[in-house]
């Protein structure tokens, strides 16, 4: 291996360790974080519209059943809305109301209707 593919190997190798420990400095934060129901309660307006009406059909981008959120682990709806706002889920009303909330709003909204 000549030097400048030596010193490419050990840059790349570099990059993904910086990206390993950001990515695990983000999830402990991410663990750290203590969802509360009540504050999540103040945070809700833009989910009850939807995730709290029994059989709600949405038309935007097509028809499709609207999902009752309440009752699904706090770990499903956290990583559900933290996709949305990544881009990772592609639904574009829920990447725009994801990509509007924080880190503590995520836990609130988890603690609020998800279970442990």
């Amino acid at each position: 291996m000549t030097r400048p593919d030596r010193f490419a190997a050990r840059f790349a190798t570099a990059r993904v360790l910086v990206a390993c420990v950001a990515l695990a400095a983000s999830a402990a934060q991410a663990q750290t974080l203590k969802g509360n129901a009540e504050a999540g309660r103040q945070k809700a307006s833009m989910c009850i519209g939807c995730h709290e009406i029994p059989g709600y059909k949405a038309s935007f981008p097509h028809v499709y059943s609207v999902p009752m959120i309440v009752g699904q682990t706090a770990a499903y709806i956290s990583a559900s809305l933290v996709a949305y706002r990544k881009g990772d889920r592609s639904h574009p009303t829920m990447r725009a109301i994801a990509g509007s909330l924080s880190d503590q709003d995520i836990a609130d909204l988890a603690a609020l209707y998800g279970t442990p």
